[in-house]
Protein backbone atom coordinates (compact mmCIF):
# COMPACT_ATOMS: atom_id res chain seq x y z
CA UNK A 1 0.00 0.00 0.00
CA UNK A 2 1.44 3.43 -0.99
CA UNK A 3 1.54 6.23 1.63
CA UNK A 4 -0.87 8.01 -0.10
CA UNK A 5 -3.14 5.22 0.17
CA UNK A 6 -2.41 4.72 3.25
CA UNK A 7 -3.03 8.39 4.89
CA UNK A 8 -6.27 7.91 2.97
CA UNK A 9 -7.48 5.29 4.77
CA UNK A 10 -5.92 6.72 7.94
CA UNK A 11 -7.71 9.60 7.56
CA UNK A 12 -11.53 8.02 6.88
CA UNK A 13 -10.90 6.20 9.56
CA UNK A 14 -10.63 9.45 11.92
CA UNK A 15 -13.15 10.99 10.69
CA UNK A 16 -15.99 8.19 10.06
CA UNK A 17 -18.84 8.59 8.23
CA UNK A 18 -20.59 12.08 9.50
CA UNK A 19 -19.61 14.71 10.47
CA UNK A 20 -20.45 13.87 14.11
CA UNK A 21 -18.74 11.03 14.25
CA UNK A 22 -16.10 12.29 12.14
CA UNK A 23 -13.54 12.57 15.20
CA UNK A 24 -14.76 9.65 17.55
CA UNK A 25 -13.31 6.76 17.84
CA UNK A 26 -8.94 5.85 17.98
CA UNK A 27 -7.62 3.47 15.18
CA UNK A 28 -5.15 1.14 15.77
CA UNK A 29 -2.45 3.36 13.53
CA UNK A 30 -2.69 6.25 16.51
CA UNK A 31 -2.30 4.20 19.21
CA UNK A 32 0.60 2.66 18.04
CA UNK A 33 2.32 5.66 17.46
CA UNK A 34 5.83 6.61 18.99
CA UNK A 35 5.16 10.45 19.11
CA UNK A 36 8.64 10.89 20.21
CA UNK A 37 10.32 9.64 17.39
CA UNK A 38 7.77 11.44 15.40
CA UNK A 39 8.74 14.69 16.96
CA UNK A 40 12.29 13.74 16.85
CA UNK A 41 11.68 13.37 12.82
CA UNK A 42 10.44 16.87 12.38
CA UNK A 43 13.33 18.09 13.88
CA UNK A 44 15.72 16.36 11.90
CA UNK A 45 13.71 17.50 8.39
CA UNK A 46 13.76 20.84 10.00
CA UNK A 47 17.25 20.64 10.27
CA UNK A 48 18.13 19.04 6.77
CA UNK A 49 16.17 22.29 5.20
CA UNK A 50 17.61 24.92 7.16
CA UNK A 51 21.39 23.52 6.43
CA UNK A 52 19.92 24.18 2.87
CA UNK A 53 18.81 27.46 3.37
CA UNK A 54 22.08 28.79 5.26
CA UNK A 55 24.14 27.50 2.49
CA UNK A 56 22.27 28.52 -0.33
CA UNK A 57 19.89 31.96 0.84
CA UNK A 58 21.49 32.98 4.16
CA UNK A 59 19.70 36.60 4.67
CA UNK A 60 17.40 35.81 1.92
CA UNK A 61 13.90 36.15 2.13
CA UNK A 62 12.66 32.68 0.99
CA UNK A 63 14.47 29.76 -0.93
CA UNK A 64 13.02 28.05 -4.18
CA UNK A 65 13.84 24.04 -2.77
CA UNK A 66 13.72 22.71 -6.47
CA UNK A 67 16.27 25.16 -7.93
CA UNK A 68 18.25 26.16 -4.68
CA UNK A 69 17.79 30.42 -5.63
CA UNK A 70 16.24 32.37 -3.50
CA UNK A 71 13.69 35.49 -3.88
CA UNK A 72 12.59 38.90 -2.28
CA UNK A 73 9.15 39.08 -0.32
CA UNK A 74 8.73 42.40 0.99
CA UNK A 75 10.46 44.65 -1.32
CA UNK A 76 12.29 43.50 -4.27
CA UNK A 77 16.08 43.69 -4.04
CA UNK A 78 15.93 44.39 -0.27
CA UNK A 79 15.73 41.35 1.37
CA UNK A 80 14.90 41.39 4.92
CA UNK A 81 15.34 38.13 6.33
CA UNK A 82 12.23 36.48 6.01
CA UNK A 83 12.94 32.91 6.52
CA UNK A 84 15.56 33.53 9.05
CA UNK A 85 14.07 35.48 11.42
CA UNK A 86 10.63 33.26 10.93
CA UNK A 87 12.67 30.32 11.49
CA UNK A 88 14.45 31.62 15.41
CA UNK A 89 12.01 30.84 18.00
CA UNK A 90 11.41 27.09 16.15
CA UNK A 91 15.21 26.52 16.24
CA UNK A 92 15.16 27.65 20.00
CA UNK A 93 12.42 25.37 20.74
CA UNK A 94 13.67 22.19 19.08
CA UNK A 95 17.24 23.19 21.24
CA UNK A 96 19.27 24.04 17.88
CA UNK A 97 21.14 26.43 19.72
CA UNK A 98 24.16 27.10 17.49
CA UNK A 99 21.82 27.78 14.09
CA UNK A 100 19.81 29.96 16.18
CA UNK A 101 22.52 32.09 17.44
CA UNK A 102 24.18 32.29 13.99
CA UNK A 103 20.35 33.75 13.08
CA UNK A 104 20.23 36.23 15.85
CA UNK A 105 23.76 37.20 15.13
CA UNK A 106 22.66 37.99 11.94
CA UNK A 107 19.64 39.82 12.93
CA UNK A 108 21.72 42.41 15.15
CA UNK A 109 24.87 42.96 12.56
CA UNK A 110 22.82 42.72 9.35
CA UNK A 111 18.87 43.31 9.96
CA UNK A 112 18.13 47.20 8.69
CA UNK A 113 14.52 48.45 8.32
CA UNK A 114 15.70 51.81 6.88
CA UNK A 115 14.77 51.45 3.88
CA UNK A 116 13.16 53.72 0.51
CA UNK A 117 10.31 50.84 -0.42
CA UNK A 118 6.84 49.85 0.51
CA UNK A 119 6.63 47.04 2.85
CA UNK A 120 3.39 45.64 3.36
CA UNK A 121 2.20 46.35 7.03
CA UNK A 122 -0.10 43.55 7.69
CA UNK A 123 2.16 40.91 6.72
CA UNK A 124 6.14 43.00 8.30
CA UNK A 125 4.26 43.11 11.58
CA UNK A 126 3.09 39.22 12.00
CA UNK A 127 6.32 37.97 10.22
CA UNK A 128 9.11 40.52 11.24
CA UNK A 129 7.39 41.89 14.42
CA UNK A 130 6.27 38.69 15.66
CA UNK A 131 9.26 36.31 14.90
CA UNK A 132 12.02 39.31 16.69
CA UNK A 133 9.72 39.72 19.51
CA UNK A 134 9.77 35.71 19.88
CA UNK A 135 13.52 35.33 19.51
CA UNK A 136 13.74 37.85 22.65
CA UNK A 137 11.24 36.01 24.75
CA UNK A 138 13.58 32.89 23.56
CA UNK A 139 17.32 34.39 24.12
CA UNK A 140 16.53 37.22 26.43
CA UNK A 141 18.81 39.84 23.72
CA UNK A 142 17.60 43.58 24.23
CA UNK A 143 18.70 44.40 20.59
CA UNK A 144 15.74 42.36 19.46
CA UNK A 145 13.61 44.03 21.25
CA UNK A 146 15.06 47.26 19.69
CA UNK A 147 14.87 46.19 16.25
CA UNK A 148 10.65 44.87 16.88
CA UNK A 149 10.24 48.61 18.20
CA UNK A 150 11.76 50.07 15.31
CA UNK A 151 10.21 48.00 12.51
CA UNK A 152 6.73 48.33 14.98
CA UNK A 153 7.73 52.84 14.68
CA UNK A 154 7.81 52.74 11.44
CA UNK A 155 4.93 50.29 10.72
CA UNK A 156 2.44 52.77 13.44
CA UNK A 157 2.72 55.63 10.50
CA UNK A 158 0.29 53.59 8.46
CA UNK A 159 -2.24 53.75 11.58
CA UNK A 160 -1.56 57.68 12.21
CA UNK A 161 -2.58 58.77 8.43
CA UNK A 162 -5.65 57.40 8.54
CA UNK A 163 -8.43 59.65 10.24
CA UNK A 164 -10.13 56.47 11.57
CA UNK A 165 -6.88 54.57 12.85
CA UNK A 166 -7.31 51.96 10.01
CA UNK A 167 -3.79 51.34 8.69
CA UNK A 168 -3.01 51.12 5.42
CA UNK A 169 -2.02 48.79 3.51
CA UNK A 170 1.35 49.52 2.70
CA UNK A 171 4.12 51.92 3.96
CA UNK A 172 7.68 53.46 3.12
CA UNK A 173 10.13 51.73 6.07
CA UNK A 174 12.07 55.16 5.44
CA UNK A 175 9.95 57.86 4.75
CA UNK A 176 6.72 56.68 6.26
CA UNK A 177 4.36 57.62 3.36
CA UNK A 178 1.61 55.10 2.37
CA UNK A 179 -0.22 53.96 -0.02
CA UNK A 180 -3.55 51.51 -0.46
CA UNK A 181 -6.42 52.43 1.64
CA UNK A 182 -8.59 49.73 0.05
CA UNK A 183 -7.99 47.05 3.13
CA UNK A 184 -9.74 44.56 4.45
CA UNK A 185 -10.42 43.14 8.24
CA UNK A 186 -7.36 40.83 8.34
CA UNK A 187 -4.81 43.69 7.32
CA UNK A 188 -6.34 45.96 9.95
CA UNK A 189 -7.01 43.68 13.10
CA UNK A 190 -4.14 41.73 13.20
CA UNK A 191 -1.69 44.05 15.38
CA UNK A 192 -3.09 43.38 18.51
CA UNK A 193 -0.76 40.69 20.24
CA UNK A 194 2.33 41.72 18.72
CA UNK A 195 1.92 45.27 19.43
CA UNK A 196 -0.10 44.48 23.07
CA UNK A 197 3.50 42.26 23.93
CA UNK A 198 5.73 45.18 22.28
CA UNK A 199 4.05 47.40 24.52
CA UNK A 200 4.43 45.63 27.61
CA UNK A 201 7.98 44.87 27.07
CA UNK A 202 8.72 48.69 26.37
CA UNK A 203 6.25 50.37 29.07
CA UNK A 204 4.27 51.95 26.02
CA UNK A 205 0.38 51.37 25.50
CA UNK A 206 0.30 53.35 22.21
CA UNK A 207 0.40 49.90 20.49
CA UNK A 208 -2.04 47.79 21.88
CA UNK A 209 -4.65 51.04 22.16
CA UNK A 210 -3.92 51.74 18.09
CA UNK A 211 -4.35 48.01 17.32
CA UNK A 212 -7.35 47.56 19.61
CA UNK A 213 -8.62 50.93 17.71
CA UNK A 214 -8.89 49.77 14.83
CA UNK A 215 -10.82 46.49 15.53
CA UNK A 216 -13.31 48.30 17.31
CA UNK A 217 -13.78 50.77 14.58
CA UNK A 218 -14.95 47.76 12.06
CA UNK A 219 -16.70 45.32 15.33
CA UNK A 220 -18.95 48.78 15.70
CA UNK A 221 -20.14 47.97 12.35
CA UNK A 222 -21.76 44.91 12.58
CA UNK A 223 -24.98 44.35 11.19
CA UNK A 224 -27.80 43.11 12.82
CA UNK A 225 -26.55 39.63 12.77
CA UNK A 226 -23.30 40.20 14.22
CA UNK A 227 -21.61 40.28 10.99
CA UNK A 228 -18.92 42.62 9.48
CA UNK A 229 -18.13 43.01 5.81
CA UNK A 230 -14.27 41.60 4.90
CA UNK A 231 -13.37 44.68 3.05
CA UNK A 232 -12.64 48.36 4.39
CA UNK A 233 -11.55 51.67 3.27
CA UNK A 234 -8.89 53.38 5.60
CA UNK A 235 -9.78 56.72 4.54
CA UNK A 236 -13.61 56.50 4.80
CA UNK A 237 -13.73 53.99 7.94
CA UNK A 238 -16.65 52.18 5.46
CA UNK A 239 -16.74 48.56 4.14
CA UNK A 240 -16.49 48.20 0.51
CA UNK A 241 -17.41 44.89 -0.10
CA UNK A 242 -20.81 43.30 1.26
CA UNK A 243 -19.22 39.46 1.75
CA UNK A 244 -18.65 38.43 5.54
CA UNK A 245 -15.60 36.41 5.12
CA UNK A 246 -14.27 33.05 8.13
CA UNK A 247 -10.91 32.83 5.68
CA UNK A 248 -9.44 35.28 2.90
CA UNK A 249 -9.81 38.96 4.05
CA UNK A 250 -10.53 38.38 7.44
CA UNK A 251 -9.50 35.07 9.27
CA UNK A 252 -6.49 36.98 12.05
CA UNK A 253 -9.30 39.28 12.97
CA UNK A 254 -11.38 36.92 14.51
CA UNK A 255 -7.96 35.04 15.87
CA UNK A 256 -6.57 37.84 17.39
CA UNK A 257 -9.52 39.06 19.82
CA UNK A 258 -9.26 35.35 21.31
CA UNK A 259 -5.77 35.41 21.53
CA UNK A 260 -6.01 39.52 23.03
CA UNK A 261 -8.47 37.50 25.96
CA UNK A 262 -5.44 35.07 26.85
CA UNK A 263 -2.59 37.40 26.48
CA UNK A 264 -3.75 40.49 28.40
CA UNK A 265 -7.10 39.59 30.07
CA UNK A 266 -9.22 42.28 28.27
CA UNK A 267 -12.90 41.53 28.32
CA UNK A 268 -13.75 43.68 25.10
CA UNK A 269 -11.91 41.02 23.28
CA UNK A 270 -13.11 38.06 24.82
CA UNK A 271 -16.98 39.11 24.61
CA UNK A 272 -16.19 40.48 20.51
CA UNK A 273 -14.69 36.66 19.85
CA UNK A 274 -17.92 35.18 21.40
CA UNK A 275 -20.14 37.36 19.56
CA UNK A 276 -18.38 36.84 16.27
CA UNK A 277 -17.80 33.18 16.67
CA UNK A 278 -21.69 33.35 17.31
CA UNK A 279 -22.25 34.75 14.52
CA UNK A 280 -20.41 32.88 12.30
CA UNK A 281 -22.46 29.84 13.95
CA UNK A 282 -25.90 31.33 13.29
CA UNK A 283 -26.03 32.96 9.81
CA UNK A 284 -22.68 31.77 8.10
CA UNK A 285 -22.33 27.78 8.49
CA UNK A 286 -24.10 25.62 5.84
CA UNK A 287 -24.41 22.46 5.34
CA UNK A 288 -23.27 20.81 1.63
CA UNK A 289 -22.99 16.81 1.39
CA UNK A 290 -23.44 16.18 5.18
CA UNK A 291 -20.21 18.44 5.93
CA UNK A 292 -20.11 21.70 7.97
CA UNK A 293 -18.78 24.90 5.51
CA UNK A 294 -18.52 28.55 6.26
CA UNK A 295 -18.86 30.08 3.05
CA UNK A 296 -19.24 33.92 2.48
CA UNK A 297 -22.47 35.76 3.08
CA UNK A 298 -23.86 39.18 2.95
CA UNK A 299 -23.39 40.92 5.61
CA UNK A 300 -26.57 41.95 6.56
CA UNK A 301 -29.03 39.48 5.04
CA UNK A 302 -26.67 36.02 5.79
CA UNK A 303 -27.48 35.16 1.90
CA UNK A 304 -24.62 32.94 0.61
CA UNK A 305 -22.47 35.23 -2.25
CA UNK A 306 -20.04 32.74 -2.80
CA UNK A 307 -19.33 28.82 -2.32
CA UNK A 308 -15.91 28.72 -2.04
CA UNK A 309 -13.53 28.45 1.09
CA UNK A 310 -10.13 28.10 1.10
CA UNK A 311 -7.64 25.75 3.08
CA UNK A 312 -6.89 29.06 5.16
CA UNK A 313 -10.21 28.70 7.04
CA UNK A 314 -9.02 25.81 9.06
CA UNK A 315 -8.24 27.49 11.43
CA UNK A 316 -11.76 28.40 12.09
CA UNK A 317 -12.17 24.66 13.75
CA UNK A 318 -9.28 25.43 16.44
CA UNK A 319 -10.82 28.67 17.29
CA UNK A 320 -14.22 27.50 18.25
CA UNK A 321 -12.88 25.04 20.90
CA UNK A 322 -10.82 27.73 22.55
CA UNK A 323 -13.98 29.84 22.40
CA UNK A 324 -16.35 27.07 23.97
CA UNK A 325 -17.72 25.86 20.39
CA UNK A 326 -16.29 22.41 20.55
CA UNK A 327 -18.78 20.11 18.62
CA UNK A 328 -18.47 22.71 16.46
CA UNK A 329 -15.03 22.92 15.63
CA UNK A 330 -14.29 19.16 15.91
CA UNK A 331 -17.59 19.43 12.86
CA UNK A 332 -15.77 21.96 10.40
CA UNK A 333 -12.40 19.91 11.26
CA UNK A 334 -14.08 16.77 9.81
CA UNK A 335 -15.16 18.86 6.89
CA UNK A 336 -11.41 19.74 5.94
CA UNK A 337 -10.58 15.94 7.21
CA UNK A 338 -12.41 14.95 4.32
CA UNK A 339 -10.32 17.07 1.63
CA UNK A 340 -7.41 15.73 3.30
CA UNK A 341 -8.39 11.82 2.63
CA UNK A 342 -9.59 12.94 -0.60
CA UNK A 343 -6.41 14.27 -2.18
CA UNK A 344 -3.68 14.09 0.25
CA UNK A 345 -3.14 17.35 0.57
CA UNK A 346 -5.64 20.12 1.24
CA UNK A 347 -6.72 22.11 -1.93
CA UNK A 348 -5.77 25.57 -1.63
CA UNK A 349 -9.58 26.48 -2.47
CA UNK A 350 -12.78 24.14 -2.29
CA UNK A 351 -15.98 24.19 -4.30
CA UNK A 352 -18.13 23.62 -0.97
CA UNK A 353 -21.37 22.56 -2.57
CA UNK A 354 -19.58 19.42 -3.82
CA UNK A 355 -16.39 19.37 -1.71
CA UNK A 356 -13.92 19.47 -4.90
CA UNK A 357 -11.17 21.04 -5.45
CA UNK A 358 -11.44 24.43 -7.22
CA UNK A 359 -7.66 25.28 -8.05
CA UNK A 360 -4.70 22.66 -8.41
CA UNK A 361 -1.70 24.75 -6.67
CA UNK A 362 -1.22 25.26 -3.21
CA UNK A 363 1.52 26.65 -1.01
CA UNK A 364 2.53 24.46 1.88
CA UNK A 365 -0.30 25.49 4.07
CA UNK A 366 -0.08 24.92 7.98
CA UNK A 367 -3.93 25.60 8.95
CA UNK A 368 -4.94 22.15 9.33
CA UNK A 369 -2.47 21.58 11.76
CA UNK A 370 -2.87 24.37 13.65
CA UNK A 371 -6.53 23.85 14.41
CA UNK A 372 -5.20 20.12 15.54
CA UNK A 373 -3.35 21.69 17.77
CA UNK A 374 -5.57 24.07 19.46
CA UNK A 375 -8.23 21.10 19.62
CA UNK A 376 -5.56 19.10 21.25
CA UNK A 377 -4.63 21.90 24.11
CA UNK A 378 -8.24 22.16 25.06
CA UNK A 379 -8.13 17.89 25.55
CA UNK A 380 -4.90 15.92 24.42
CA UNK A 381 -7.08 13.50 22.47
CA UNK A 382 -5.11 10.75 20.57
CA UNK A 383 -6.99 11.88 17.75
CA UNK A 384 -5.75 15.11 16.53
CA UNK A 385 -2.41 14.52 16.74
CA UNK A 386 -2.99 11.29 14.85
CA UNK A 387 -4.59 13.83 12.03
CA UNK A 388 -1.43 15.83 12.03
CA UNK A 389 0.86 13.17 11.39
CA UNK A 390 -1.18 12.33 8.40
CA UNK A 391 -0.77 15.72 7.46
CA UNK A 392 2.81 16.10 8.20
CA UNK A 393 3.79 12.47 6.40
CA UNK A 394 1.74 13.68 3.31
CA UNK A 395 3.72 17.04 3.40
CA UNK A 396 7.09 14.78 3.03
CA UNK A 397 5.72 12.72 0.82
CA UNK A 398 4.31 15.19 -2.11
CA UNK A 399 6.59 18.29 -0.77
CA UNK A 400 10.13 17.34 0.03
CA UNK A 401 12.71 18.42 -2.89
CA UNK A 402 16.55 19.22 -3.36
CA UNK A 403 16.71 21.84 -1.45
CA UNK A 404 13.68 22.11 0.54
CA UNK A 405 10.41 21.87 1.42
CA UNK A 406 8.16 23.64 -2.01
CA UNK A 407 5.09 24.63 -2.30
CA UNK A 408 2.82 22.66 -5.25
CA UNK A 409 1.76 23.53 -8.39
CA UNK A 410 -0.05 20.39 -9.11
CA UNK A 411 -2.35 18.67 -6.27
CA UNK A 412 -4.19 16.71 -9.41
CA UNK A 413 -1.05 14.68 -10.67
CA UNK A 414 0.49 11.72 -9.54
CA UNK A 415 3.05 12.28 -8.15
CA UNK A 416 2.02 16.26 -7.29
CA UNK A 417 3.68 18.21 -9.68
CA UNK A 418 6.11 20.75 -7.44
CA UNK A 419 6.33 24.50 -7.43
CA UNK A 420 9.68 26.10 -6.34
CA UNK A 421 9.32 28.07 -3.15
CA UNK A 422 9.11 27.32 0.29
CA UNK A 423 6.70 30.40 2.05
CA UNK A 424 8.58 31.93 5.08
CA UNK A 425 5.27 30.98 7.03
CA UNK A 426 6.94 27.17 6.66
CA UNK A 427 9.67 27.64 9.19
CA UNK A 428 7.78 29.26 11.60
CA UNK A 429 3.84 27.89 11.25
CA UNK A 430 3.96 23.56 10.55
CA UNK A 431 6.92 22.37 11.45
CA UNK A 432 6.34 24.08 14.96
CA UNK A 433 2.80 22.77 15.24
CA UNK A 434 4.18 19.49 14.22
CA UNK A 435 6.93 19.39 16.72
CA UNK A 436 4.91 20.72 20.12
CA UNK A 437 2.40 18.47 19.20
CA UNK A 438 5.07 15.19 18.86
CA UNK A 439 8.08 15.99 20.97
CA UNK A 440 5.95 17.82 23.74
CA UNK A 441 9.30 19.60 23.78
CA UNK A 442 10.28 20.71 26.87
CA UNK A 443 11.27 24.52 26.17
CA UNK A 444 7.66 25.47 25.87
CA UNK A 445 4.96 25.04 28.63
CA UNK A 446 1.98 23.81 26.81
CA UNK A 447 -0.53 24.96 29.08
CA UNK A 448 0.48 28.84 29.06
CA UNK A 449 1.39 28.70 25.36
CA UNK A 450 -0.19 31.93 23.25
CA UNK A 451 0.96 31.73 19.43
CA UNK A 452 0.33 34.43 17.20
CA UNK A 453 -1.19 33.89 13.30
CA UNK A 454 2.24 33.25 12.33
CA UNK A 455 3.28 30.91 14.84
CA UNK A 456 5.62 33.11 16.97
CA UNK A 457 5.81 32.32 20.45
CA UNK A 458 4.30 35.27 22.69
CA UNK A 459 3.60 33.58 25.82
CA UNK A 460 4.50 30.25 27.44
CA UNK A 461 8.63 29.50 27.19
CA UNK A 462 11.07 28.00 29.30
CA UNK A 463 13.66 29.38 29.84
Amino acid sequence: MTLSNLNRRHALSLMGGTAAAGLTGLPALAQAEDWAALGADVKAEFKWAWDHYVARAWGKDEINPVSGTSQSFFIDGHDLGLSLVEALDTLWIMELDEEFQAGVDWVKARLDFDIDGFAQVFETNIRLVGGLLSAHLASGDPVLLEKAKDVADRLMKAFDASPHGLPYRYVNLKTGAVRDPMTNLAEIGTYATEFGLLGRLTGEPKYYAAAKRAMKHALDMRSDKGLMAANIHAETGQFTSRNASIDVYADSFYEYLWDSWEMFGDADMKRWAEECTGAMIAHQGRRYEGRLWFPMVDYETAEVTGTSQTVLGGYLAGLLGQVGRKAEGDDFLASYTDMQARYTIIPESIEVTTGTARGKRTGLRPEFADACLNLWLGDRDERYRALTAVHYRAMKETSKAAYGYTSLADITTRPMTQGDNCPGYWWSEQMKYYFLMFAEPKRVDLGKLVLSTEANVLRGFVR
